[in-house]
């Protein structure tokens, strides 16, 4: 298969490996700053065509593009499970998100509206314009919708776009750029950029012809990322760490609870900013709770992500097996299930409990399957400890009492929260953090303004 994607003499090779085999499945050429400077003056060419067309046009080749991504959305789900590990029951979703997002973004195209405010003396009117290119730097942990919420809402309010995906992951990136020529968008508004961040990354951040950045990562690199765009007083959104809370008191219905609470972490192997790391349990309900929660970890499929059985497959690389393995020593107490041994980067669904509420591993974002039990004794003692990290990305209440969910979702600082549910990302719902879990809202009605200017037009009406 053809791969769209930038060369110059001094390209280096990314190797892209099978995260359950660690076999190298593909090579592609690393962007160079020079590499960036190209593709910022095709997608400045490409764009303000893109801006003029009418609303209509550039709406019909979105839904165009959505439909293609539908056409290839086992290729594309594949090509997740091979270079991310990625189960293909996960993997199928994604692809199905990107087309989702696409439409969802398409429709908003010929409602991008300004406003009318009435003034003395004339006519006052606000328009939203786009920006011009957007630069987005995107994850290994969901590599083809995290990239395409940014994407779909930035193309969608008459942005061109440059993608710069993960080193780990561009295979998807690549495969969605070719298809966006396929369905019709112009050459250069969407381009791929694989490199790697202290490189390629670097020169998006510091390009002038680049308005806007959107990142997602980790809390120490978007901090970097944040104090280079101010330089530029460049616009900048961050989806940054998490360590979210799943609060369950005594009142809730444990079993529900119980069963919910595997997957709310170990989807994606816990490479998920929302997973819910810190399980809070009321101390009356707390035995229990772990009686129910053992066999639940136990009995969790995790092997070949292939394999439509599987519901957990390999960590992405060495490198973040050996930062799991270090949070989770021999002597701590918990509960272990299975993964297989031999090639691959795998680690056991764990559970750890008996650890004090400001251990590292209670704390800070371990980005693995991994997760730690801690008790509390009443309402405000949860609210104290759901609130005792630096981040606020997601989190959980499990409750039978309406008024005690409501006050729990006012009390605890995190953007997106559910009630008797993990579900925390929906492309029609507004998603971001609090604290240093980031900066800005992605998704949901207001998507396609975070990526235009206001412009205010006074028209006098006075002879």
């Amino acid at each position: 298969m053809k791969r769209l994607c930038v060369t110059s003499e001094r390209n280096e090779l990314l190797q892209v490996l099978n995260p359950a085999t660690e076999e190298l499945v593909a090579t592609v050429p690393a962007a160079t700053p020079a590499d960036v400077d190209a593709a910022v003056a095709r997608a400045a060419a490409a764009q303000r065509g893109w801006a003029a067309a009418a609303p209509a046009d550039r709406a019909r080749l979105l839904r165009r593009f959505a439909a293609v991504v539908d056409d290839h959305a086992e290729e594309l789900a594949r090509l997740e499970v091979t270079e991310a590990g990625h189960t293909i029951g996960n993997a199928r979703w994604e692809a199905g998100n990107v087309r989702d997002l696409l439409d969802f973004a398409a429709g908003g195209v010929e409602r991008l509206n300004g406003r009318q405010i009435p003034v003395a003396g004339g006519l006052d009117v606000t328009i939203l314009e786009p920006l011009g290119i957007v630069g987005v730097i995107a994850p290994w942990n969901f590599p083809m919708p995290i990239a395409a919420w940014a994407t779909a809402p930035a193309l969608a309010a008459g942005n061109a776009v440059l993608l710069k995906p993960a080193e780990t992951t561009p295979l998807t990136a690549l495969r969605l750029a070719e298809l966006a020529l396929e369905a019709g968008l112009p050459e250069g508004l969407f381009q791929v950029l694989p490199g790697t961040g202290p490189v390629a990354g670097n020169a998006l951040v510091e390009h002038p012809g680049i308005a806007k950045i959107v990142f997602t990562g980790s809390t120490r690199v978007g901090k970097s990322i944040m104090a280079k765009c101010a330089d530029q007083v460049k616009r900048v959104t961050l989806e940054l760490g998490g360590k979210s809370p799943n609060i369950v008191f005594a009142d809730a219905d444990l079993e529900a609870a119980a069963a919910a609470a595997p997957m709310s972490f170990l989807d994606n192997s816990g490479q998920d900013c929302c997973a819910r790391t810190r399980i809070l349990v009321q101390r009356s309900a707390y035995d229990r709770f772990l009686g129910l929660l053992a066999p639940a970890i136990e009995e969790i499929v995790v092997g070949d992500p292939a394999d439509e059985r599987t519901q957990m497959g390999p960590l992405i690389s060495r490198a973040q097996l050996d930062r799991v393995r270090s949070y989770v020593g021999d002597d701590l107490e918990g509960i272990r299930g299975k993964a297989p041994e031999g090639p691959g980067f795998w680690f056991p669904p764990t559970v750890l409990t008996g650890v004090a509420e400001n251990a590292p591993c209670a704390v800070e974002e371990i980005f693995g399957p991994v997760a730690v039990v801690l008790p509390f004794e009443d309402e405000a003692d949860a609210i104290r400890l759901a609130n005792a990290t630096e981040y606020g990305l997601s989190g959980s209440i499990w409750t039978r009492d309406v008024g005690r969910a409501l006050r729990a979702s006012r009390a605890v600082r995190a953007g997106n929260l559910s009630v008797n549910s993990h579900s925390s990302v929906r492309y029609w719902t507004p998603f971001g953090g609090y604290q240093q879990s980031g900066l800005g809202r992605e998704l949901g009605p207001d998507a396609l303004t975070a990526f235009t200017e206001t412009k205010n037009v006074f028209i006098s009406t006075e002879a």
